[in-house]
């Protein structure tokens, strides 16, 4: 199996449980994206790149022209369909694709915008390039994602923990490098935010149907940690433990 078809397998199956889930749910980058398109943006149209279960969209389709819900998988898209037509959102269309192939014209969208979705893409360069062709000439991202850890001992152990529990996972990318992979595909960006997310452990790996040899080797995992990586995830007896997060916007240079 490919790895795109893994992805929308693995989140086709599950998208109920992402809808529902209070991790993807709420948040502070929830309310900061409502925000963003409240003051400033009432005529946009906004491209949601990997929407999952949509609640990206749902946050910003009251505030804009028109939300394009994109996702991988069509289980996904089906669950945003329903959830829009449920609360109103009259805004917010759907259409089925890979990031690293946008069937949009050029400068289509005045924002794109991604939450939890680019440590499943293939080729996040070439996706970012997608990006920025899609994108208005002064056009704007912002990109809400799981961070890696600039410590290679903390990002390693962390890395090996969501590959376990999710085989579409690739890479939780660190803050250095999203910035330079946006300087090349021609952006000028910065991290705006940054702050953790508690994750309770059954939840997490029941919301992926985790294999239970593979929940296994994950509690292993956790329990073999050094110390400081103990400690750097407020790892607990339960094995819940915190992500880090952070929050990047840029523009398009022309």
């Amino acid at each position: 199996m490919k790895h795109h078809d893994q992805v929308a397998d693995a989140f086709g199956s599950t998208a109920a449980a992402y809808l529902t889930s209070q991790v993807h749910a709420s948040g502070a980058d929830l309310q900061n994206l409502a925000a963003t398109f409240a003051a400033t943006c009432g005529n946009a149209t906004l491209l949601d790149m990997g929407c999952g279960a949509g609640h990206a969209s749902f946050a910003v389709a009251p505030h804009v022209r028109e939300v394009v819900a994109y996702d991988i998988a069509r289980q996904m898209l089906a669950t945003v369909d329903a959830a829009a037509k449920e609360r109103g959102l009259a805004t917010i269309r759907t259409q089925q694709g890979a990031a690293e192939s946008l069937p949009f014209a050029d400068a289509s969208f005045d924002w794109v915008v991604s939450r939890m979705s680019a440590h499943h893409w293939r080729d996040v360069p070439r996706a970012l390039a997608e990006v920025r062709r899609v994108l208005k000439p002064g056009g704007r991202l912002k990109f809400i994602d799981i961070a890696g850890a600039d410590d290679p001992l903390y990002d390693t152990h962390i890395q090996a923990i969501e590959l376990l529990r999710d085989a579409s996972h690739i890479r939780d990318y660190r803050a250095d490098e999203w910035i330079a992979m946006l300087d090349t595909a021609g952006f000028d960006a910065n991290v705006t935010e940054r702050w953790r997310i508690g994750l309770e452990f059954d939840s997490w790996v029941t919301r992926m149907r985790t294999p239970p040899e593979r929940v296994t080797a994950i509690k292993s995992m956790w329990a073999a940690a050094p110390d400081e990586v103990r400690e750097y995830f407020k790892a607990g007896d339960d094995f819940s433990f915190e992500l880090d997060a952070l929050m990047i916007e840029g523009k398009r240079r022309d």
